[in-house]
Formats: structure tokens, C-alpha cells, sequence
């Protein structure tokens, strides 16, 4: 009898909960963000929109993808080509993107739910508005980042470079060419009024292109100084020598604890930032509208999928088949190891990224250097598990353990005991979870990286001769013209 009770109220029930949930408010609706400014330049633009309710309260649950709609147009082309994508964050959130094909006048964006304009829209980006390609550097670098919103100081960057209050151009190059050149995998870049150069040594250099992309990019947005540096084109960062022993300045994608390198962002975010809505499907916004489930939905099993790069990989695979109620880890292609194929496979088919986040647990566990793969876990709503590393990327000192993330030991011994506190401590986990994708939507966004790269830039003089000083002729008709 209580059952056909219930199979009779449970629709009433439903449809007075659907009815006195608050609907969306247009005018209390908050709009904000990079893609709303003119002078802020990106690949792709973006900006945000947090749905309120009629009391201002904001919701943590989304509303249905479809809730908003967004137009942009420009007054003097009609026929503006322009993509605008809308991703629910699933939060109550949405990240609007759109790149656009070619430079307009009057930007004039419009954000509309069920026909009524939201907050202040329509927002009007005044005067020439550049796209991507477009060459047309903001002469004062001090002026492009206020435009930007740079942050005043970055600490990772700020400690690589302490350790080289000055630097000799020729001796730089000497010194690095001597140790470097014949073993490793090197690019010489010189950027000149505004155009790079380069000279690139060692056998495998193909990397340099992700290297030569960002910096045009970045020509194209503000002038660089005068500057010439050598970028590391391989895995491992370089310089060992400590402070004391004059190391030499080298940039490279991942540090590690024992070596000098100046850590820039890794080749596959810079890209992931030029080819958003382009030729990349996982990038930092992509993630964001794909995280599947809501937390309570989702699997509680640590998940992972990768190549054979580092033996703590088969290890992890062998904890998995061992305890496949707490971990779900295989490998999708054998290079480094293929001698132990029979032990950790077969394979498994590749699974997209998005699928990652069925799962409550991702661990990120090292390659062949630092898993580059963190800031895309990060962005998702699951919690990570981050393996303790020697290496690390250019933002993982900002990062706290048990703040950000879940540590686990080198060896993995303690991975199982963690992944059981998450399940036991479920509320916690979430917390972590948000409080990583808090931080990645904070600082790994695109806007961040250029600021970051151009905030590294620093002018290299050339030395100067006090005792017979040069007064240049040259340059003196050249500075009268």
C-alpha cells in the first residue's frame, strides 16, 4: 500500500520541487571577465557568467546548458565572423569563449536570458578590437600589463631569475654551447626590434616550434625588449650547478629540486592557449564544460591512464589489478618498458579526457619528467592525487598539499591508505577538489600565461667598455631619424 502511495506522490513531489526552485534572474545574473575588455588580446576571449536567483543568491547547481544565449556583433560588419561557445561549468557557472577571424570595430556583446538582456549588457568593447593574427604590439610594455591585470610579481619565476642578477651575453652563449650543445637540444633566441631569431643546435629541435608560436604570439601583442636566451628543448631540466658554482640561465619546461633552470609554462599548455576553439580538443576552458557528474554522482575510484614512461606507472598498474574496488589504472602504450608488456598489459584503447572526471579520484603520476597533464586534472571537479616528485612545472610551488591536492609517496605506498581516507572523508575531498579547480581557473588560464611569460622577460645589455668607451656615429644618425 505505501508503495502505490509513493509511485502516486512521487511526480507531485518532483514538480513542486522543480517549482519552487528559483528561476534565474536577469538582473542580479553577474557578468565579468578578460573577453569583456578591449585591450586584452587572446586567442580565444572569455568571460564568465554566474546565474543568481531573485533573492541573490547564487546557484551551485546548473540551470541547463541552455539557459543563456550569447550574441556578439560588430555595427560596421554586419557579416562578422566570430565563434562563441558556451560551457556549463555545471556549478551554476558558465564560461563563454569565442575567437574571432578577423579585427572589428565596437565590439557590442550581448548576453540574453529568455530574450531579456542580463546585468549590464549589452557590454561594448569601444574601438578597434584585434583578433589573434593580428600585428599590432602594444608599444609600452608597462601599459599592456595594466591592461592585462598582471599580477605585481610571480614567485617562481622571480626565484629563477634571482639567481642571475646579470648576465653576459657572449659568455652566455659560450658557456652554455660548451656544456650544452653537443649533447642536448638547444634553441638561440634573439628578438630584435620586435622580430625573433633563432639559431638551434643539437639533433632533435622540433620542439622549438611550440617555443617560436608563443613568442610570435606574443610580438604580435606587446613590443619585447631587446633580449636573447637560451630555451631547453628536451625533457630534463639542464643546469646543476648550484648558485654558488655561476650557473648558466637556461629556460625549461619543468625544474627539478636538484637543478637552475628557469621554468617557463610546458610546450603542451602554450599550446593548448594558442589552439583553443583551434586545432586542440583539451585545453583549460574545454575541461571546464566536460567535468561529467556531480561529485555525488560520480565513481569513488581512483582513476589513471597513461604510457610506461616511469616505473612507478607499472607499479600503479599492478596496485590497480590487486585492488580494482579502490583503482581503476592501465596502460595505453608501451615505448620505455615494452620488455615488460607481458607483465602490465595488455593495453587498453585510449579514453578521452572528459571521461577522466566519471571518476572522484585522479592521480597524477610522473613521466619521464613531471606529468604535464595537472593543470587540465586540476581544472576538473575531481581530486587529485599527486605523486610525490623531484620535478615540477611552473606553478606547482603556488600549489599546498591537502589544499589543493591529495599527496601521495614516490614509491606508492601510502596510495591506497589515501584513496581510502578520501572515501572516509568525503565532504574533505570535495573541498580539496573544488579548492584545485578554484586555483586552476585562477592562475592557468591564458590571460595568466602571457602575463607570466612576458613578466620573465628581462632586457640583456650588451657589457660596456668604461675604459675605452665607443661613441657611435651610427647610432647617433640613426636615434636623429
Amino acid at each position: 500500500m505505501l508503495r502505490k502511495l509513493l509511485l502516486v506522490l512521487m511526480p507531485c513531489i518532483i514538480f513542486m520541487t522543480r517549482r519552487s526552485k528559483a528561476a534565474p534572474s536577469a538582473s542580479k545574473t553577474l557578468i565579468w571577465g578578460p573577453g569583456l575588455e578591449t585591450n586584452i588580446v587572446l586567442p580565444a576571449r572569455f568571460f564568465f557568467i554566474q546565474t543568481v536567483d531573485s533573492t541573490g543568491r547564487n546557484f551551485t547547481t546548473s540551470p541547463g546548458e541552455k539557459t543563456f544565449e550569447v550574441k556578439i556583433t560588430s555595427p560596421t560588419d554586419p557579416y562578422a565572423r566570430i565563434w562563441i561557445q558556451i560551457l556549463d561549468r555545471n556549478d551554476g557557472s558558465f564560461l563563454v569563449r569565442y575567437r574571432m577571424y578577423a579585427s572589428y570595430t565596437d565590439l557590442h556583446i550581448q548576453i540574453l536570458l529568455k530574450d531579456k538582456l542580463v546585468a549590464k549588457s549589452p557590454y561594448v568593447l569601444k574601438g578597434a578590437v584585434y583578433h589573434e593574427s593580428c600585428d599590432c604590439p602594444e608599444p609600452s610594455g608597462a601599459l599592456w600589463e595594466k591592461n592585462m591585470h598582471c599580477p605585481a610579481s610571480f614567485s617562481q619565476i622571480e626565484s629563477d631569475l634571482s639567481v642571475f642578477p646579470s648576465v653576459d651575453p657572449d659568455h652566455n652563449t659560450h658557456e652554455i654551447l660548451k656544456r650544452f650543445g653537443k649533447r642536448h637540444s638547444l634553441c638561440h633566441y634573439t628578438i630584435k626590434n620586435n622580430q625573433v631569431y633563432i639559431k638551434t643546435h643539437g639533433e632533435h629541435v622540433g620542439f622549438r616550434i611550440f617555443m617560436d608560436a608563443f613568442l610570435l604570439s606574443l610580438t604580435r601583442k606587446v613590443k619585447l625588449p631587446d633580449i636573447e636566451f637560451f630555451v631547453n628543448l628536451g625533457d630534463w631540466p639542464l643546469e646543476k650547478r648550484q648558485a654558488s658554482e655561476k650557473p648558466s640561465p637556461i629556460f625549461s619546461w619543468c625544474g627539478s629540486n636538484d637543478t637552475q633552470d628557469i621554468v617557463m609554462p610546458t610546450y603542451d599548455l602554450t599550446e593548448s592557449v594558442l589552439e583553443t576553439m583551434g586545432r586542440v580538443s583539451l585545453d583549460m576552458m574545454s575541461v571546464q564544460g566536460h567535468t561529467g557528474s556531480v561529485w555525488e554522482q560520480k565513481i569513488s575510484k581512483a582513476f589513471w591512464r597513461g604510457r610506461d614512461s616511469r616505473k612507478e606507472r607499472l607499479e600503479l598498474v599492478k596496485l590497480a589489478r590487486a585492488n580494482p574496488d579502490m583503482l581503476d589504472a592501465a596502460l595505453t602504450n608501451f615505448f620505455f618498458f615494452k620488455h615488460d608488456e607481458s607483465l602490465y598489459g595488455p593495453l587498453v584503447k585510449h579514453v578521452s579526457f572528459f571521461d577522466f572526471f566519471k571518476y572522484k579520484y585522479q592521480i597524477n603520476v610522473d613521466g619521464t619528467v613531471a606529468a604535464y597533464r595537472l593543470p587540465y586534472l586540476l581544472a576538473g571537479d575531481s581530486v587529485v592525487f599527486k605523486h610525490d616528485s623531484i620535478y615540477y612545472e611552473h606553478f606547482y610551488k603556488q600549489l599546498q598539499p591537502w589544499v589543493h591536492y591529495i599527496p601521495f609517496k614516490a614509491d606508492l605506498s601510502d596510495l591506497l591508505e589515501k584513496i581510502q581516507w578520501a572515501r572516509d572523508h568525503d565532504e574533505e575531498a570535495k573541498r580539496i577538489a573544488l579548492a584545485g579547480q578554484q586555483f586552476a581557473r585562477t592562475h592557468l588560464m591564458g590571460d595568466s600565461i602571457f602575463s607570466l611569460c612576458f613578466y620573465g622577460m628581462e632586457l640583456v645589455e650588451q657589457p660596456k667598455d668604461e675604459l675605452f668607451p665607443c661613441y657611435c656615429a651610427r647610432k647617433k644618425v640613426r636615434d636623429e631619424l
